[in-house]
C-alpha cells in the first residue's frame, strides 16, 4: 500500500480525478479522519471534508502501474 495526500476542492476537479482513477483496476481509497471511501465513487468523495488535503491509499504491488498512476494524478497532489 502507498499513501499520498491529494487536494480535491472543486466539483470539476473531483469529476476529472474520478475519471482518471477509474482507468485503474486496483483498489484506491480516500481517508479523511475516521472516514474511508472508495476513491472511484463521486458520491463518496463528496461525503468527505474537502477543505483540507485528503489521504489517498493505493493498494497495488505493481510498481510500474503505480508510477503511471502517480503521473496521471500529478495535478491533484497536495
Amino acid at each position: 500500500m502507498k499513501s499520498i495526500l491529494v487536494n480535491l476542492s472543486e466539483s470539476q476537479q473531483i469529476k476529472n480525478f474520478v475519471n482518471v482513477i477509474n482507468k485503474y483496476s486496483f483498489d484506491i481509497d480516500l481517508c479523511s479522519g475516521r472516514y474511508v471511501v472508495d476513491a472511484k465513487s463521486i458520491l463518496g468523495i463528496f461525503s468527505l471534508d474537502l477543505s483540507k488535503p485528503i489521504e489517498l491509499q493505493i493498494f497495488s504491488d505493481d510498481n510500474a502501474e503505480i508510477e503511471k498512476f502517480m503521473a496521471d494524478i500529478a495535478p491533484f497532489l497536495a
